[in-house]
């Protein structure tokens, strides 16, 4: 009730002041959008590409297509700010990899919302960022093959699921809206993709070795 009130506030806010609300709300949730940026831009674009200019383009993007959401409003405000930074960051993953986009790690596969899909490749990576020290350095190009070719074998869904509430922190119902599913299904799937990590990780043997 009190997300559909916060909802309810800040359409009302978009259609009465138009785009100076959108430069509010758009900094409001700017931090939760740039944590999606990070966690899904190819690592070849690392150096090359700054969150913040992906951010800049997006709400530029959102800007230009305000009055197209008004007219139907079919998700909350931040699901289409959400879904309008993932897709510009596919255009960026284009513009910059060119064809190369369809073989880099299948960063740019597409979910429901346009943006990327969580590939087995970005959350391999976070994985073995967040699970490895620097005294295990020598450990992360083997542990990372194996947690990718691991995860490449979870449901599509089940991965994305995962991605956006355990590490970009959005609600069950947030994720629900992205990707189109009942907050019963996304529930399910959220804890099914728990289980399904967790036996991965068990049986990854790099991993044990860290945590041995």
């Amino acid at each position: 009730m009190v997300e559909t009130r916060h909802n309810e506030n800040e359409l009302q806010l978009l259609r009465t002041e138009g785009e100076q609300a959108l430069a509010t709300i758009f900094s409001r949730y700017e931090e939760r959008l740039e944590r999606m940026i990070r966690f899904r831009m190819n690592r070849k674009l690392w150096g090359r590409v700054d969150p913040s200019d992906v951010l800049q383009e997006a709400y530029f993007e959102s800007a230009r297509r305000l009055p197209n959401y008004l007219r139907h409003a079919a998700v909350p405000v931040f699901v289409w700010l959400h879904g309008m930074t993932g897709q510009t960051l596919v255009d960026v993953h284009r513009r910059h990899l060119g064809t190369q986009s369809r073989d880099a790690g299948r960063e740019v596969a597409m979910r429901r919302s346009g943006g990327p899909m969580a590939t087995s490749t970005c959350l391999a990576a976070r994985l073995v960022a967040d699970l490895t020290s620097p005294s295990h350095a020598a450990m992360r190009d083997e542990m990372y093959n194996e947690l990718r070719d691991s995860l490449d074998q979870m449901d599509p869904i089940d991965r994305e699921v995962l991605v956006l509430r355990h590490f970009e922190e959005l609600t069950n119902k947030e994720v629900a809206e992205v990707l189109g599913l009942q907050k019963a299904a996304a529930s399910n799937r959220y804890v099914r993709a728990l289980k399904r990590l967790k036996s991965i990780l068990s049986t990854t043997p790099s991993f044990r070795d860290v945590e041995g």
